[in-house]
């Protein structure tokens, strides 16, 4: 993801499409329900396309969004009905399309580069151009240099203000190739918690850096003046980016320590065990649901697993059931309440942190799971 500087014109440009892509979503959205419920026909992609160029006649500013990115619109509709209609085949909450306030629609997609959009490097450092299809140029950093051929730009506006390009490339077999990291074939098994954010079968932990217990009461006293200030004034438009900016620090601080402890285990192992957690069961917990979602395990297992395709290394999801409560020595289980941060087995007398054991079990669960059998012994029983 890249920042982009819009003039003051080409953002009122912008902000100006995302109105008229949110309104044009909610038509095609209304038009499906409608022409369901009235003449039991399923509108498609295709259907809903080509009745774009008689939109534009009905509504001539349309004409100035450009084509692919009104396409992409409907799309996006499309996607929603397949992820509802997947979600009832799986017997899941099916949680049916939902039209989309202007407030709360963010991205233009440009779908085909050297038509919709281009990118230009400039000879200053970090510099860059992103040409848009009806916009024209617009300033970017380049902070890395594009890798494979790009496909797609998704320009995107921060409840901030802020304004990113997220650019998909495609990359040849040699690019991957030159990509990988040495080998290493040193196995880790990876037991995540609160009270420290992960904890390693080498014996190191990863410290829970908490950041939005750190801007809780920061949050809180934004959050008091937001609503104490009168609705449609300057003053709660200020107030309001005060709190967005407090969650994007806090979003952001989050990212840059899952992305720095991902780069640090994928450079260091090559097998690397995890818990198979489900974190959207886990955050009901009323109790743990902040904490839980502090330390923001989803964005860790998705960045562990992205990274490490990319850098040939080798990710197993383990059963998380009695990690914790199962002997890493001898296999003798036992209930282990969480306030219980020790294991002491009766049978073979090791003594040993409760998370570290986990984190043995898991990588012996993980060597199982790929046909290899290393049951790990701690050389000195202790903590």
């Amino acid at each position: 993801m890249r920042l982009v500087y819009p003039t003051h014109k080409q953002e009122r440009i912008l902000e100006a499409w995302l109105v008229l892509c949110c309104e044009t979503y909610n038509a095609a959205l209304d038009e499906r329900k409608s022409a369901y419920r009235m003449a039991g026909i399923s509108l498609s992609y295709e259907d809903q396309c080509a009745e774009l160029p008689g939109c534009k006649e009905v509504r001539p500013d349309l004409a100035k969004v450009p084509y692919q990115v009104l396409q992409d619109v409907v799309k996006r509709v499309d996607l929603a009905f397949d992820a509802f209609f997947q979600r009832v085949e799986e017997g899941k909450m099916p949680g049916f399309p939902r039209f989309k306030s202007r407030f709360r629609y963010h991205s233009l997609t440009f779908k085909q580069f050297g038509n919709s959009f281009k990118i230009h490097r400039q000879g200053k450092k970090n510099r860059g151009t992103l040409e848009l299809a009806r916009l024209g140029p617009v300033k970017m950093v380049m902070h890395r240099a594009i890798k494979g051929t790009p496909k797609t730009a998704i320009v995107k506006r921060t409840p901030t203000g802020k304004w990113f390009v997220s650019i998909t490339v495609e990359l040849r077999a040699n690019d991957l190739q030159a990509s990988r990291l040495p080998h290493t074939s040193e196995p880790v098994g990876i037991d995540v918690g609160l009270k420290t954010f992960a904890y390693l079968s080498t014996g190191e932990a990863i410290a829970n850096p908490r950041f939005f217990r750190e801007d809780e009461t920061k949050l809180a006293r934004a959050g008091r003046k937001l609503a104490r200030a009168p609705k449609g004034t300057k003053e709660r438009a200020h107030k309001r980016k005060v709190v967005a900016r407090t969650h994007e620090r806090i979003a952001n601080r989050r990212k840059n320590f899952i992305e720095q402890e991902v780069s640090k285990l994928i450079a260091r192992f090559g097998f690397l065990a995890v818990e198979a957690l489900v974190v959207r069961n886990m955050v009901k917990n009323p109790n743990l649901a902040k904490s839980i979602a502090d330390a923001s395990w989803s964005m860790f297992f998705t960045r562990l697993q992205a990274k490490a395709e990319e850098a040939g290394r080798q990710v197993v999801r383990v059963n998380p059931a009695y990690t914790s409560q199962t002997c890493s020595a001898c296999g003798h289980r036992q209930p282990m309440p969480l306030s219980v941060r020790v294991y002491e087995c009766p049978q073979c007398g090791l003594v040993i942190h409760r998370d570290h054991n986990g984190s043995l079990n898991i990588l012996e669960d993980g060597l199982h799971a790929v046909g290899r059998h290393s049951r790990v012994i701690p050389e000195a029983p202790g903590l």
